[in-house]
């Protein structure tokens, strides 16, 4: 049977009825780690962090904090304690996620844990799923049945004739030729979806040209996407994609361009000019299946526009494409990153970044006040890069939805 990309439509009703956060512990305590409260912060030695109702209410020195008689306290002696990550580029697209409103929870608990807990997620966006699927998902994790992150979800808008040759030919997308077709897509669904992705280029195959979709069909539904107050998000697979991620005003690049140059000044003055975002996914490509040596060039020219964009001052969201690969292990990501980008600016990419970008106003820091989502790290990630992918607890709104066996 044909699955519909635009699925999510039949789950208004659904939507309706989403608890507004996830079932929190009542009182947990981390206590003995150093805390990061930000990735530009001077760490807390000896600290402790106290959350309750899925707040963190205190953070400080051991000796300036009282725990509460009756919190859970998990020890952090040696280890590094940090915010709670984003992942701003995940699919649920694998077969263990399909009927994910009634299938049992033990394996989608397992799954979930493997692809994304594990790692230290705590707040991700899927940028292109069964939309039945993933909002069924959404609910179930907000419910407390399945340990997961906060899940935002996209539609997704395909230029005419710009199905891609790694998606199945049966499955039907939705496809904007006219700057109407795609107001009308995004009009459609945007009250129940909490973004847009747009396929500014799409790939037809080894040796076929790039589909790439009009500016003008592009900004369409972007105006509709920000009138709504939602952020887009565009896949330019070439640089006349990212051109018409310029001229079209969306916000986040989803991906590098393998192969393709350093962004030019030109392009990097409209990037920091328009506040446009960047998803780098640069472990994708060195996982393509190609030789070794094309690999490796086609992540020498992500990396350098990285570097570009970075210092160019623009925002890097951390990203993996995890679930159209199934590559979960982020090692290789920060290792690939690190040559672009500094240990604090990775770590921002986790954390502050997206927070600030898609105004998550109590995300990204742990700081009292703040959502008590949190990843407690075995060693320093100031200190070695990798350490970032060697996760002890993953907490999402105080409670513990990973810990490391």
């Amino acid at each position: 049977m044909t699955r519909h990309w635009l699925g999510a439509a039949l789950l208004s009703c659904v939507l309706a009825v989403l608890p507004a956060t996830v079932a929190v512990a009542q009182i947990l305590v981390l206590k003995g780690g150093s805390v990061y409260a930000s990735p530009e912060a001077t760490p807390i030695s000896d600290s402790v962090i106290v959350t309750s109702a899925g707040i963190i209410t205190a953070v400080g020195r051991a000796d300036e904090i009282q725990i509460p008689s009756d919190a859970r306290v998990i020890d952090c002696s040696g280890k590094t304690v940090v915010a709670g990550f984003w992942n701003s580029h995940v699919h649920f697209t694998e077969a263990v996620w399909k009927n994910a409103g009634s299938a049992p929870a033990a394996p989608l608990q397992e799954h979930m844990r493997e692809m994304l807990t594990r790692w230290g997620f705590t707040t991700v966006w899927d940028l292109g799923s069964d939309g039945q699927d993933t909002l069924a998902l959404r609910r179930r994790v907000n419910a407390g049945e399945v340990p997961g992150p906060d899940i935002y979800s996209t539609l997704d808008i395909f230029p005419k004739d710009g199905h891609p040759v790694y998606l199945p030919a049966e499955m039907q997308l939705p496809e904007a030729a006219t700057p109407d077709e795609a107001a009308q897509l995004a009009r459609r669904y945007i009250g129940l979806l909490d973004g847009v992705k747009l396929f500014t280029g799409s790939f037809k195959g080894a040796g076929k040209p790039v589909v790439n979709m009009d500016p003008a069909v592009a900004k369409a539904a972007v105006d509709v996407a920000h009138a709504a107050g939602k952020p887009v998000f565009a896949h330019p697979q070439n640089m006349a994609g990212v051109e018409a991620v310029i001229a079209a005003g969306v916000d986040i690049m989803a991906h590098t361009v393998a192969g393709e140059p350093v962004y030019s000044p030109g392009q990097l003055a409209r990037f920091k000019q328009q506040g446009i975002a960047l998803v780098p996914t640069l472990s994708l490509f060195s996982k393509l299946p190609v030789a070794p040596d094309i690999a490796a060039r086609l992540v020498a020219t992500t990396v350098n526009q990285v570097k570009a964009f970075s210092d160019n001052g623009g925002p890097v969201l951390f990203g993996t494409d995890v679930g159209f690969t199934t590559y979960y292990d982020t090692t290789l990501e920060y290792e690939l990153m690190h040559r672009a980008l500094s240990e604090r600016q990775i770590l921002a990419s986790l954390t502050t970044n997206p927070a600030q970008y898609f105004k998550a106003a109590k995300k990204g820091r742990v700081e009292k006040g703040f959502d008590a989502d949190v990843v407690v790290l075995d060693g320093d990630p100031m200190a070695d890069v990798k350490n970032l992918a060697k996760v002890a607890y993953t907490i999402r709104a105080g409670k513990v939805i990973y810990q490391k066996p």
